[in-house]
């Protein structure tokens, strides 16, 4: 995955540097284009030598909930003719990572074994920005796997409060 990284971060970061101010808002319609190039069967429709780059932009424009505005339009058009379609979900997660810093924000990953909503998210969210020493957007991912407890991702740390966990490092202890 470096590879895919390494060939986002350009993209992501001129992106940034030429929405300024409307960096909020090019994220918005970049993670709905993410979302779009993400399926394999686009990825396997744009990869056809018989299909234009014009009959690819169509599609995804067509597929999008809202117009793109002519920034969008521009980039998409770019990432098309580049080639760059299959990077565009990291090059919107590296786009979101810099308006993140600029923000002084960051995105977690909330894995629960059951729903978390209202005062008890709430309260999570106040535990976990002590925690991690910074303001945080909570995404919350029911996985009944975990069983009981929370698995949380911010960046490249990870918190994992959950039963799994435990049980898993109470067998290697019992284990070794």
């Amino acid at each position: 995955m470096a590879e895919l990284a390494t060939i986002a971060r350009p993209y992501a970061e001129a992106l940034f540097k030429a929405a300024g101010d409307q960096a909020a808002a090019a994220a918005q319609w970049l993670d709905a284009l993410a979302a779009v190039a993400a399926h394999e069967q686009l990825l396997a429709f744009a990869a056809d030598p018989k299909v234009s780059a014009q009959q690819v932009y169509d599609v995804i424009t067509g597929v999008l909930k809202k117009p793109l505005p002519e920034q969008g339009q521009n980039f998409l058009r770019v990432v098309i003719d580049n080639d760059r379609l299959v990077a565009l979900p990291e090059i919107a997660r590296q786009f979101r990572a810099l308006l993140n810093a600029r923000q002084g924000v960051a995105d977690a990953l909330v894995q629960s074994a059951y729903p978390i909503e209202g005062a008890q998210l709430d309260e999570l969210k106040a535990v976990l920005e002590k925690r991690f020493g910074r303001q945080l957007r909570l995404q919350v991912q029911v996985r009944p796997e975990l069983i009981g407890g929370v698995r949380v991702v911010v960046g490249d740390e990870v918190l994992d409060t959950s039963v799994k966990a435990r049980l898993e490092q109470m067998r290697v202890a019992l284990t070794a």
